[in-house]
């Protein structure tokens, strides 16, 4: 069959490499792809807000699965418009996606689902917001210990960290006056901050059964030592040890069971992938957000290491017959991705920096660079996104995968080029 991928970034070429070699496809295509899935794929020049014209394309080129890689074209109903269709895709309906879409919407579910979650507060008027944490703060000396999130989608950077009264203030003002995040400030949450790290649990769920999938561990912050602004992910690896089988048994039973639960009772039921953020406190896992596909990065390490034909469980999962799937095979082995990003990201960064070294990188063994934000120019890969590429490692342990991601990094060069040299560091600091 064909299969057409929606998105053009490192998860969408970490999908395209892995369905392709499914030998039940004959081609796979990625809307609108990057310089990556080029290799890998053919790219379509459609964008991945058009809903009309992926429906179209995928009736007009014999697609018989679609795959919708990022949240918002999920969150505007492409799912929704693909079953209208008669069309079969993966990922969840639009109302369902407001798991992801709106940040109040998740924790009015995880608090009903009584999932454990951060005390919060949800606001739609600055000023209200303002003059909740000068009461609660009332001093600019305070100890403050808050979370302000956009209620919206806002491509991973609508979460400020704030450690004093003038930081939360700060993240109100841009969030709800400023509106630096546009739409997705119409209402913020305010919540209590969580210590501990934090741990990626995804799971596949056709809305009764759930496959959960090995425990990874992203790196938001953009510097070493989880410094710096929050940015998309600078990084990942899989599996991670802060998360153990007894851990994971009880994430399943008590985070992501009464979700599903929560979600079909709700009448939104959920079908995809159900990817569950966690700070793993001295109290136990608490749920930091949902997201509704899979992570970038994480899908490109968990990617590196299934096994198993990607196609065959996500047509279990759209057969509603995840019961029946015979367990999925896991490479022993870990992977590490190490994103390099543009110079000046999060913030402003300039485009169409030429790419050298990706040819010797692809040459060492056990590693494959996912492209994220590049484009072709003049035949020759050029940056055209914050962050760049998403150089993905296997190796016999953490330290020798992040050995080998760190090698082929030192491959690729660009004017500007950067990325986190301590990806996967945490994993030796925890007791094995």
């Amino acid at each position: 069959m064909n299969v057409l991928i929606v998105g053009n970034g490192g998860r969408e070429h970490a999908l395209a490499w892995k369905i392709a070699q499914s030998s039940r496809v004959d081609q796979v295509f990625v809307a609108p792809g990057n310089a990556g899935t080029a290799e890998d794929a053919e790219n379509v020049d459609i964008p991945a807000s058009d809903i009309a014209g992926m429906v179209k394309f995928a009736k007009q080129n014999q697609v018989g699965l679609t795959v919708v890689g990022p949240e918002a074209p999920l969150c505007a109903g492409m799912v929704d418009a693909f079953e209208d269709a008669k069309l079969r895709v993966f990922g969840p309906s639009r109302v369902a996606a407001q798991l992801e879409g709106s940040k109040v919407f998740c924790k009015q579910i995880l608090r009903n689902a009584d999932v454990p979650t951060a005390d919060f507060h949800v606001f739609d008027r600055a000023e209200i917001a303002t003059r909740f944490i000068m009461e609660r703060y009332p001093s600019e000396t305070d100890r403050v210990r808050v979370v302000v999130k956009a209620d919206g989608l806002a491509a991973g950077k609508g979460v400020i960290v704030c450690s004093q009264r003038h930081e939360a203030l700060d993240a109100i003002e841009r969030i709800a006056r400023v509106r630096e995040f546009g739409e997705a400030g119409n209402q913020l949450i305010i919540e209590d901050r969580l210590d501990g790290q934090e741990a990626s649990v995804l799971a596949i769920t056709d809305g009764r059964t759930i496959v959960t999938l090995p425990p990874a561990q992203d790196h938001k912050p953009a510097l070493d030592g989880d410094t710096g602004p929050n940015t998309g992910g600078m990084g990942a690896y899989c599996p991670t040890p802060i998360v153990n089988q007894e851990n994971l048994a009880w994430i399943e039973e008590h985070v992501l069971v009464p979700t599903v639960h929560a979600m079909k009772r709700g009448r939104t039921p959920f079908r995809g992938v159900l990817y569950a953020g966690l700070m793993m406190t001295h109290q136990g896992p608490q749920v930091l957000e949902y997201n509704v596909r899979f992570g970038d990065p994480e899908c490109q390490p968990l990617l590196m290491r299934l096994k198993s034909d990607l196609v065959d469980l996500i047509d279990a999962t759209l057969d509603g017959r995840l019961d029946q799937l015979e367990g999925l095979q896991w490479d022993p082995r870990p992977a590490v991705c190490v994103v390099m990003a543009s110079e000046g990201y999060p913030g402003s960064y300039e485009r169409g920096k030429v790419i050298r070294g990706l040819e010797d990188a692809a040459r060492l063994p056990d590693v494959k660079v996912f492209h994220a934000g590049t484009a072709t120019l003049n035949g020759k890969v050029v940056n055209n996104g914050g962050r760049v590429l998403g150089v993905t490692a296997l190796g016999a342990s953490i330290s020798e995968a992040k050995r080998q991601a760190y090698a082929a990094v030192k491959c690729i060069r660009w004017d500007g080029a950067w990325c986190r040299k301590d990806i996967s560091d945490k994993a030796l600091l925890t007791p094995q």
